[in-house]
């Protein structure tokens, strides 16, 4: 039973799934320019020990894919610069469990007739994802906007069009609803992770706590938005998940991605490469890493991908302690744990408090200096963090090419990853016993304007014979794939897209997490 529960009177339910196959996508690596990259062709990946044979990703990306998750039509109102009010919505929950419910809250503006098609997101042979269900249309009306709280906390109180019991066969994964509006076709999306309680290779958490820090719905309200400075980095503001992700504010212009917080741009390259290669891996999210701390160690690998920034102090002890108890870290990801916010239950958000750093490590950023800077430093669990100038570009350099994460790779010390490094990274090492630099360079502003930094990516021992791996970087699943719809970011320098170095690198920091 799918156990759908319409709570418009005036709405109609399609359920089932997209029997369509559309057009077979390889995911072959694109080859880098470097003659000596040709030894490591696309066979390399596609095969191997990181594959669990029959395992619940196999199984579900063996269904029909299709290309209809993508948004065609948004309607960005240009007066906000991020909301789409035509068609808009938000989940109940940003994480759920087969068996538990969520509910669906959307307004539209004008009103208007509107459908929900709920999409997982994967590889299923290149498409990117697969149709879950169909539900509406539902009759649709403008919702009010809420009124700016303490803190310039925006929270809806919006009724709900539906709910949805979630299904037994639902796999883990990142779910979008693909919001249509019938009378102008105007779309966006809304997003929500299903979990499991399942044992898995690997944990994949996903950023929401960032994604939603730079949520400026409906108009400059954002986490960094104080009513005066919109690049703000102190601490009185609140941001709640209990509102619409507009469209992404920084970077890159990307309003077809609307609604789906910041999934599109930074993490799904990477959890498409997963899911094509069928690697055992589970999804959940920063609330479920800050409130499940025994969830953590049901994995032997914890995965931290794309833009990270902002964690509570239960993600990091929880964290730290999985660490002890054997899991491996790895953190796929720049400017990782560097803001520390206090959960608020009551306000389904946060605010920030603090900073993952000590005094004048970020220097640069207004306001910092008005938030604690104390122990733990977030270099103490990475390996490296945030430090000055915090952002810029530079390429991946090799330092030490006999280390394992570069087997298979025939890397020599100074061979490079054009562009791999932006537009957040990490440096600052720690003074950690065992600790080792496996890639190291200076930043810059632009090509040859060098910005006096210095990113580590740095591999460090753990107690049980586990270990972190940190990357250093926002962009490193660009280096993996390119899934349909994926918009490649350019600021600082710009990443060259899929590289058989850096997948290889991928592979092995990956496997040696099973052993």
């Amino acid at each position: 039973m799918l156990g759908f529960m319409n709570l418009d009177p005036n709405s109609k339910s399609r359920a089932g799934n997209e029997g369509e196959m559309t057009r077979h996508v390889q995911g072959i690596p694109r080859r880098a320019a470097l003659k000596k990259m040709s030894l490591l062709g696309a066979a390399g990946f596609a095969t191997g020990g990181q594959a669990a044979e029959g395992n619940a990703i196999v199984a579900e990306n063996s269904k029909p894919g299709t290309r209809d998750w993508m948004l065609t039509k948004t309607a960005v109102d240009p007066a906000t610069k991020f909301r789409c009010p035509s068609i808009e919505g938000f989940c109940s929950k940003a994480s759920v469990k087969a068996g538990e419910t969520i509910t669906f809250h959307v307004s539209t503006n004008p009103s208007s007739p509107f459908t929900l098609d709920i999409y997982r997101t994967g590889y299923y042979g290149g498409n990117g994802g697969r149709l879950m269900i169909q539900l509406g249309p539902f009759e649709g009306r403008t919702q009010e906007d809420p009124p700016v709280e303490e803190k310039r906390l925006r929270f809806c109180k919006w009724e709900a069009c539906a709910e949805l019991k979630i299904p037994d066969d639902w796999v883990s994964g990142v779910y979008l609803g693909k919001l249509t509006a019938q009378k102008d076709g105007s779309q966006s999306y809304v997003v929500f992770i299903v979990r499991d309680e399942r044992k898995a290779d690997f944990l994949f958490q996903c950023s929401d706590n960032t994604w939603q820090a730079y949520n400026r719905w409906p108009s400059q309200f954002a986490l960094y938005d104080d009513g005066k400075d919109q690049w703000y980095w102190g601490g009185d503001v609140q941001v709640s998940y209990q509102r619409p992700y507009g469209k992404y504010c920084q970077i890159f212009d990307a309003p077809l991605s609307t609604g789906s917080g910041e999934w599109l741009l930074w993490e799904f390259p990477f959890a498409f490469w997963m899911e094509q290669h069928g690697y055992d891996v589970t999804y959940i999210s920063n609330l479920d890493t800050h409130r499940d701390a025994a969830g953590l160690r049901r994995a032997r690998g914890f995965l931290s991908v794309g833009h990270d920034e902002y964690w509570t102090m239960e993600m990091f002890n929880n964290v730290r302690a999985a660490l002890a108890e054997g899991v491996s870290l790895g953190f796929f990801s720049g400017n990782a744990v560097c803001g520390r916010v206090l959960w608020d239950e009551a306000k389904r958000g946060f605010e920030r408090v603090g900073v993952y750093g000590p005094p004048g490590g970020l220097g640069e950023f207004v306001k910092m200096s008005t938030l604690k800077h104390e122990r733990p430093y977030a270099n103490e669990l990475l390996g490296a963090h945030s430090t000055g100038p915090v952002t810029g570009g530079a390429d991946w350099i090799c330092k030490l090419p006999g280390h394992w994460i570069y087997e298979g790779t025939e890397m020599k010390a100074g061979d490079r990853i054009p562009g791999l490094i932006g537009w957040e990274w990490h440096g600052d090492p720690a003074p950690i016993p065992g600790l080792e630099v496996v890639a190291s360079g200076p930043t810059q502003s632009a090509p040859d304007k060098p910005n006096g930094g210095v990113y580590t990516a740095t591999v460090y021992p753990g107690p049980k014979n586990n270990f972190v791996f940190n990357a250093a970087t926002c962009w490193w699943a660009d280096s993996l794939s390119a899934p349909p719809g994926y918009v490649r970011p350019k600021v600082y320098t710009e990443p060259l897209g899929p590289n058989a170095w850096a997948q290889r690198i991928t592979r092995n920091v990956l496997e040696r997490m099973l052993r």
